[in-house]
C-alpha cells in the first residue's frame, strides 16, 4: 500500500457535484408530491436474472442489487408514489464504469403507464443534461443499425453477426442480440441527445409487462435511456400477476443453471404482495455515478465515486 491509497480518488469538486445533484433529485420529487423511502440494504432474498449477482454475507442474506422487491412491498401496502436513493451491491461489476457498490434512484408510479414514466424521466434528465431527447422502439433502431430484425432473424444470421462483431461462437439468439445491443447498436447512438428505447423483445421482460407490437410479436413494455454513451436508466411497466412472476422466477434459475450459475429461493415475500394487489404502475432505476459521469465528462467511475473497490 503506498503512502497516497487513502486519498479518495474524486476530486472536492465531483463531491460538491454529487451534493448537487442530490439536492436537485430531492426537490424534483418533493415537488410533485413522490415520498422518498428507504429500505434494506441486506435481506434474505435476492434477484434471479441470469445476468446479476448478488454478494452474499453468509448468516445473513444478501446485499440486495436494487430496491425494487421491497419498495414493490411498500406499493402493495399503499404507499403511493414512493423514490429512494439506494445504496446497491453487484458481484462481479467492477472497471471504468463499474464498482460493486453504487448508488441507484429508483421510483414508482402508480396509475402512470410507461409514456407517462418516460415523460417524467425527461422532465428529470433534460435540463440536468442541457440535451434534447430522442425515442425509438428497440426492434426499428435494431434493424437499423444491424440490417437484422431481432425478433424475426435466425439464431444463426444473429448469431454469426455476433461472432463478427468480436463474440464468442455458439450464442443463443437472444444472447446475440443482447451482445450485439451492447457492442454495435448503443455505441452508434448519438451521444450529444438522451436517447429512450422502448418495447424491448419479449424475451428481455424481467419484472415488466409484455404486449404485441404491430405486428403481433411479444414485446416487453420497458426503456432504457442513453446519454454520451452510458447506460443511464432502466424502467418498466410493472408486472402485477404473481402467477406469472413465480413462472419468471423459474425460468430465471432454469437460465442460472444452464450458465452454471446458483439458483435462487423466489422471494416469497414479493409474491405474497403480488398477491395482494400491487397497483397498476411504473418504475425506473436510475444509476447516479452513470448520471454524473455523462453529466461531467467523466470517463471513469473513480471521477465521482471516491472510494472505489481497489480504495475501499
Amino acid at each position: 500500500m503506498n503512502d497516497a491509497s487513502w486519498r479518495p480518488g474524486a476530486a472536492l469538486d465531483a463531491l460538491k457535484a454529487r451534493a448537487d445533484l442530490l439536492r436537485t433529485v430531492r426537490a424534483f420529487f418533493d415537488a410533485r408530491g413522490v415520498l422518498e423511502v428507504s429500505t434494506p440494504s441486506l435481506a434474505a432474498h435476492a434477484v434471479s436474472d441470469e445476468h446479476i449477482d448478488a454478494i452474499e454475507v453468509p448468516g445473513h442474506g444478501w446485499l440486495q442489487t436494487s430496491p425494487e422487491y421491497h419498495m414493490k412491498r411498500l406499493l402493495a401496502a399503499g404507499s403511493g408514489p414512493i423514490y429512494q436513493i439506494a445504496r446497491a451491491f453487484r458481484d462481479g461489476e467492477a472497471g471504468a464504469r463499474h464498482n460493486p457498490e453504487f448508488t441507484l434512484l429508483e421510483w414508482y408510479r402508480p396509475g402512470f403507464d410507461l409514456e407517462a414514466l418516460v415523460d417524467e424521466c425527461l422532465a428529470l434528465l433534460t435540463p440536468l443534461c442541457a440535451a434534447g431527447a430522442e425515442r425509438h422502439r428497440f426492434r426499428a433502431l435494431f434493424r437499423e443499425v444491424t440490417g437484422l430484425d431481432p425478433l424475426t432473424a435466425t439464431a444463426a444470421a444473429l448469431a454469426d453477426r455476433a461472432t463478427g462483431a468480436g463474440a464468442p461462437a455458439g450464442l443463443s439468439g437472444p444472447q446475440a442480440v443482447d451482445y450485439l445491443m451492447a457492442t454495435v447498436v448503443e455505441p452508434a447512438l448519438d451521444p450529444a441527445v438522451i436517447t429512450v428505447v422502448v418495447d424491448f423483445p419479449g424475451w428481455a421482460a424481467a419484472l415488466a409487462q409484455t404486449a404485441g407490437d404491430d405486428d403481433g410479436a411479444t414485446v416487453a413494455r420497458r426503456f432504457e435511456i442513453y446519454h454520451r454513451g452510458l447506460e443511464l436508466a432502466n424502467g418498466y411497466q410493472e408486472l402485477l400477476d404473481a402467477d406469472e412472476q413465480a413462472r419468471r422466477f423459474a425460468r430465471d434459475n432454469e437460465k442460472r443453471l444452464a450458465a452454471g450459475k446458483r439458483p435462487m429461493t423466489p422471494d416469497p415475500y414479493l409474491l405474497d404482495a403480488l398477491r395482494a394487489g400491487l397497483p397498476p404502475c411504473s418504475g425506473v432505476a436510475l444509476g447516479l455515478e452513470r448520471l454524473h459521469m455523462a453529466l461531467s465528462g467523466a470517463g471513469r467511475i473513480d471521477q465521482v465515486w471516491p472510494f472505489p473497490r481497489d480504495r475501499a
